[in-house]
């Protein structure tokens, strides 16, 4: 149990939305569990098919090509979906997941022979990278390329040069599987076909920039969230161990509280009014994923960690047609990471941690860590 931070809370329970302000529009966030299920539902009044404005900040200045298929509504999003949904859902199978497991296990081993460790980097961002291999499809060793991108691909003082560095490799990867295509993601692209057409190359490097930025910082934050947990409430780790049942309930609790994703943004073609907040013709509104998983009403108790918490109708994933396709994935990461902490690891211990705070004139929220020190102690088995 714990008293997760919740700075919308008397914005949610007063007023429903928080005006905040991007490159000098006022964006309505959206701030209720049920308007911001609602709202990502209804494709038509609050649309996706906004490149670059989807993410807020909006990124035009950090990529050349949209998003796909997250930056489109139906029917262009239901068929650009359905190119790569089955090679996103090969994580649910049990191969799969012991491919994810001998990485962490790997990774937990090698932790263990050190005096202190540096969850962020150290830890959290080879998991991540390493696993991205598993889901790409691609040779594990290709992941220390991206491992020396660093924790952000986008966002920070570097941004702009990273963004290009990405854009670069991506373009790489494609010409590299036009001359010999195999049965990775960038193949997989090469070969699929749009309404009798093969897709161009903006819309494949559409597909693959938001399979490298959108799952980056979700699962190197969760993943250093976790073990910042368990090393201050040593007694959840034991009880998963005691019951291995928990897992499952545990990381959608885990996925619920420490939502990596504060909000995304919609586009309202006719404009209109948000709780009280106009919205111009092409305005935006904001959906607030990490408000509405505290929200009273949809949860009990929203600022405590329960490991049994069901239901748990959380939005870490997002809600409606625009469904998180890495989700599948997250939750496998998560559930080997819990399950090889409980079988490898006795205890954790805190050593030192600089929390990280998202700051903007509108709010601010803890996001992590930018760093976590901890020492781990191995099981006597």
């Amino acid at each position: 149990m714990t008293d997760i931070p919740d700075p919308f809370g008397e914005r949610r329970r007063h007023d429903g939305v928080l005006p905040i302000v991007d490159a000098g529009e006022t964006i309505p966030m959206l701030l209720r569990h049920d308007d911001v299920r609602r709202a990502a539902k209804d494709w038509r009044t609050y649309s996706s098919d906004a490149a670059y404005r989807v993410p807020i900040p909006s990124e035009e200045a950090l990529r050349p090509d949209r998003q796909l298929p997250i930056e489109t509504d139906p029917p262009d999003h239901s068929e650009y979906r359905e190119l790569v949904e089955p090679f996103f859902l090969r994580a649910r199978e049990p191969a799969y997941g012991e491919r994810v497991d001998t990485i962490i296990r790997q990774l937990i081993d090698k932790a263990l022979t050190r005096e202190r460790l540096e969850v962020v980097g150290e830890f959290a961002l080879p998991l991540q990278s390493r696993a991205l291999s598993v889901l790409l499809n691609m040779p594990e060793e290709e992941s220390e390329r991206w491992i020396a991108w660093g924790v952000h691909v986008f966002h920070g003082p570097n941004g702009v040069f990273q963004a290009r560095v990405l854009d670069a490799y991506l373009h790489e990867c494609f010409d590299r599987a036009e001359k010999s295509p195999g049965d990775d993601f960038f193949s997989l692209l090469i070969q699929a076909r749009f309404r009798d057409r093969q897709l161009s190359r903006s819309e494949m490097v559409g597909f693959a920039n938001l399979a490298f930025a959108g799952g980056r910082d979700t699962i190197i934050h969760t993943v250093a969230c976790i073990l910042g947990h368990c090393a201050e409430h040593p007694n959840d780790l034991d009880l998963l161990r005691e019951d291995r049942g928990r897992i499952v309930l545990a990381s959608e609790e885990f996925f619920r509280v420490f939502m990596p994703l504060t909000h995304i943004g919609r586009v309202c073609p006719v404009g209109g009014d948000v709780h009280g907040v106009p919205v111009a013709p092409g305005g935006r509104v904001s959906l607030g994923w990490a408000s509405a998983n505290l929200d009273e009403n949809a949860f009990s108790c929203p600022r405590d960690i329960r490991l049994d918490r069901r239901p748990n109708p959380h939005v870490a994933f997002g809600f409606g047609p625009h469904l998180c396709l890495g989700a599948a994935h997250s939750r496998t990461v998560v559930r080997c990471l819990l399950e090889a902490l409980c079988d490898r690891v006795e205890r954790i211990d805190l050593i030192e941690a600089e929390p990280r705070v998202e700051r903007t004139v509108s709010y601010e929220r803890p996001l992590g860590y930018e760093t976590l020190v901890v020492a781990l102690t191995g099981t006597s088995s």
